[in-house]
């Protein structure tokens, strides 16, 4: 049994305890030094899905700046945030933290773009959902382990991956289903309280970046945003406090409180909700019929104005949809090109693609999925451009 320094501050009788864990679906044993929670957290930092994220874009595509954030700088502040609201709340900051840094492990190239592109083309095969496919990759595409494929992390993490924007119900996706049926992950109850930290941290970390890099791009500039609520006010005390401050520290400061402003009222308000749930175990968390880390509806109203203006000044940005319908056109090539003739994936793929249509189209969707933005494009290029070898 581990008991290390971070699991020693663990004071909430409703946290996750790794020494209580519903453990991996192949047996291994426990470690001297790493709790169960602790070596999840590490295989996935070492995996090869999470150092692909370095290359996958956010908004831009991944070529177009280096200051833009990336799929892998996204995941690290999620990450640095979910711990932060985790410790705060005495929930257990390692499984917490596996959460954040796995949870978009199943992105496509070229972001929300790819996704949606990868979907349509996989309609009539039981679709494409992001989350999904995170599950898949720890849990079969990654193989490096001579015992078994993918991570075999502990059920705890990888109910947190599968569930922790909600409990999911009605049509499943492939992989879900098809995983839950080996090792169930109740998928209609909600997580536990660390990974619904893990999911309010992303909404945390992207609503302050997004804001971050559109300022950085210039799709819109400060004037635009000071109208918007919280960043108006935190501008304004930026301003009142350090007059003439230069534009990119002020943007900083400013945007460094917006952030400020979130983690706070989650933990102002997911206090409250916990109290008041009765919650005695980590179970009892999942039991309930609502999330227990949330916003304030007044925060909450003031996060959907701010998303209501990134939608239509950044994600609707006339230089951002020309790229978004590129990549979607590229992933849709690869795709059909691959469906056509299946001879022309890699020789391992080729192996797997084996059988019925369905089980083709299933195979090329991971392949594409866990393509690069660089390596999509490259790939597109070789299949289509006559002047290029494959």
């Amino acid at each position: 049994m581990v008991r290390t320094s971070a699991e020693a501050k663990m004071r909430a009788i409703y946290a996750s305890d790794p020494n209580q864990t519903r453990g991996r679906l192949f047996d291994e044993g426990g470690s001297a030094h790493r709790s169960a929670f602790q070596r999840d957290r590490d295989r996935i930092i070492h995996s090869s899905g999470f150092r692909r994220l370095k290359h996958k874009t956010q908004v831009f595509v991944e070529h177009e700046g280096d200051y833009f954030r990336t799929r892998l700088t996204h995941s690290i502040e999620v990450g640095q945030v979910a711990r932060t609201i985790s410790g705060a709340l005495g929930l257990n900051q390692d499984l917490t933290e596996a959460v954040a840094l796995a949870h978009d492990l199943g992105h496509t190239p070229f972001g929300h773009t790819g996704e949606d592109a990868l979907d349509e083309c996989m309609a009539n095969y039981g679709g494409f959902d992001h989350n999904a496919q995170a599950l898949k990759i720890i849990t079969s595409l990654e193989r490096h382990y001579a015992d078994f494929d993918g991570l075999n992390l502990t059920w705890e993490t990888l109910e947190g991956i599968a569930k922790h924007n909600g409990p999911v119900t009605g049509d499943l996706p492939f992989a879900l289903e098809e995983y839950s049926n080996r090792h169930d992950l109740e998928l209609g109850t909600f997580a536990s309280a660390e990974a619904q930290v893990a999911a309010i941290a992303d909404d945390i970390a992207y609503n302050n970046h997004d804001l971050d890099d559109g300022l950085r791009a210039g799709l819109f500039n400060v004037d635009d945003i000071r109208a918007l609520p919280i960043v108006g006010e935190c501008f304004a005390e930026v301003d009142a406090k350090y007059p003439n401050l230069d534009p990119q520290r002020r943007r900083h400061e400013a945007l460094r409180r917006v952030f400020g402003v979130m983690v706070e009222d989650v933990l102002e308000t997911s206090r409250a909700l916990l109290e008041t749930s009765g919650a005695q175990s980590a179970q009892n968390i999942r039991d309930l019929d609502h999330p227990v880390i949330q916003f304030s509806a007044e925060i909450f109203a003031d996060l959907k104005q701010i998303r209501a203006f990134l939608f239509e000044n950044m994600y609707r940005h006339w230089t951002v949809r020309r790229m978004r319908r590129k990549a979607a056109q590229i992933v849709v090539d690869i795709f059909e090109i691959f469906m056509n003739d299946a001879g022309m994936l890699p020789p391992e793929w080729q192996a797997a693609a084996v059988g019925d249509e369905t089980n083709r189209a299933r195979v090329i969707a991971d392949y594409i999925a866990g393509m690069t933005d660089r390596f999509a494009l490259q790939e597109h290029a070789k299949l289509t451009d006559p002047n290029l070898k494959s």
